[in-house]
């Protein structure tokens, strides 16, 4: 079955076929470098991690491109704000955003360009769309004249006859018309500036991303990502720029997530709603956060609440627990788990450690099915708790045999290879969660804790409810926590 990714372009969803068959050129606009990042934002951030993760998973090559604007009107003003330069802002924020991006299991792109790098090649793209008629010069800017470009309008589906200039658009009397868009700005006393033929000044954002995204993925990028709030004007006037710099298609596939709500509102730093990712990791770890961010397909719009992440956390924790409980009853380690995936479904001719081993192969299929319907997060992650399952109710069956401990390394290393795809399952947190759930805990063996629990199934049976707690509160004091669901009583050691 063929990936198929829904195009902002054409509204519909199309086959996934690349320029380059077996090769992926992705790229997705970073950060403005001002102020940490809010978890609206981290959105456009992990979406385009778990798009790369799949293609990876599907076996593509593929070559990731993230810019950094780190010359901008916000940078500008909070600079001057706090009586520093603009390199004090850029280097504040990026490490901000580094560091709180690989919180969020959001792995570092393949090219990370930043603007000020390429001020020569966007100068030199700037004077060839001048060339080509598509630009002009007035007083000290460059602007882009939006008229001569026949196809502007196509991403957003608008009509440039029917746009006014409104909050997303620069209104400025040197324009010939307000939808043109600037290239080159002039410089302004105090500000950082560039020299250029139109003298000095600096480059406006649209083209920024134009350059980069040319100069690291050649002229035609496979997929360009990134929020919905930039359709327009921002990607609508990479399109015009890219083209007619180019003469040819600049995207093939456009992909854009949608927005993070609070209270039905679309959180932004504009509407003063948001909560920084740095405020929200210091309450909630980065894989709960990154949980929440891809439990939802990324065209639904998701709200955003603690009620929300509390209910990703005891989500997150029964996929786990799954595999720590497993391994703890079983005597696996994390090593056992992911030499599994090397080693390939087990030959195994007990039943019912045959039937884990199917239904672990029986939810792959189901994840790769509904990550190929346009990366399906939501149905996938349905895959992932459907196997949590299967492998608790095997566990509760008490075999302790070679084939049982095969079959169950070999589904928690599905249901691991799975949470990993997604990003919230890595080898570092396995073996974390692990060494919490194995460490003090070994003398609390797998059968002891069954004898417990039956124990205390025959005083509820008997409804001798006074017992049962009793021993459920018991446990509790030792670090154990029994969880009652309708296929049982379930047993975590709590993390330390």
């Amino acid at each position: 079955m063929a990936i198929k990714i829904y195009n902002t372009m054409t509204r519909r969803k199309e086959d996934f076929k690349p320029y380059v068959e077996g090769r992926v050129g992705m790229y997705c606009c970073g950060p403005t470098v001002y102020d940490y990042f809010h978890i609206g934002n981290a959105r456009a951030f992990v979406v385009p991690d778990m798009v790369r993760k799949y293609l990876k998973f599907r076996g593509y090559d593929v070559t990731y491109v993230q810019n950094v604007t780190d010359i901008e009107d916000k940078i500008i003003n909070r600079a001057k704000e706090r009586g520093v330069t603009t390199d004090d802002i850029v280097r504040q924020y990026t490490k901000a955003f580094f560091e709180d991006r690989a919180a969020l299991g959001v792995g570092a792109p393949d090219y990370q360009p930043r603007a000020t790098e390429h001020v020569k090649d966007i100068v030199g793209m700037v004077e060839g769309i001048i060339k080509k008629g598509h630009a002009y010069v007035s007083g000290g800017d460059v602007y882009f004249d939006v008229s001569s470009f026949s196809g502007y309008g196509k991403l957003s589906g608008q009509n440039p006859d029917d746009l006014k200039a409104g909050a997303r658009v620069d209104i400025s009397e040197h324009k010939d018309d307000p939808l043109d868009f600037v290239l080159w700005k002039g410089a302004k006393p105090g500000e950082p500036s560039w020299d250029s033929p139109w003298g000095p000044g600096r480059p406006g954002w649209h083209i920024e991303c134009s350059v980069m995204s040319a100069g690291y993925l050649g002229g035609h990028v496979d997929i360009h990502l990134g929020g919905s709030d930039l359709v327009f004007p921002h990607h609508e006037n990479e399109i015009a720029q890219s083209e007619s710099f180019g003469g040819e298609e600049f995207v093939k596939y456009w992909m854009h997530n949608a927005m993070v709500n609070v209270d039905g509102e679309r959180m932004g730093k504009s509407m003063g709603n948001f909560f920084t990712v740095r405020d929200i990791l210091k309450k909630y770890p980065g894989k709960i956060v990154r949980y929440y961010l891809v439990a939802s397909h990324y065209r639904q719009p998701i709200s955003f609440g603690l009620d929300e992440l509390d209910m990703c956390a005891r989500a997150l924790a029964r996929l786990e627990d799954s595999i720590i409980n497993a391994m703890k009853a079983m005597g696996l380690g994390p090593d056992d788990v992911t030499r599994s995936l090397e080693a390939g479904a087990p030959g195994i001719g007990d039943a019912q450690a045959k039937g884990l081993v199917k239904a672990a192969d029986s939810a792959v299929s189901s994840f790769v099915e509904f990550m190929d319907d346009d990366f399906n997060t939501s149905g996938a992650m349905s895959a992932l708790h459907e196997l949590a399952r299967a492998i608790n109710a095997f566990v509760a069956l008490g075999s302790r045999e070679e084939e049982a401990s095969l079959a169950a390394a070999y589904a928690m290393g599905k249901l691991w290879k799975m949470g990993n795809v997604l990003g919230f399952m890595d080898d570092v947190t396995l073996r974390a969660d692990a060494a919490a759930g194995l460490g003090d805990g070994e003398g609390l063996t797998g059968p002891l804790m069954e004898l417990v629990l039956r124990i205390r199934a025959e005083a509820r049976a008997k409804k001798d409810w006074a017992l049962s707690d009793f021993i459920r509160d018991g446990l509790k004091d030792l670090g154990v926590t029994v969880e009652d669901t309708k296929d049982g009583a379930r047993w975590k050691l709590e993390r330390k």
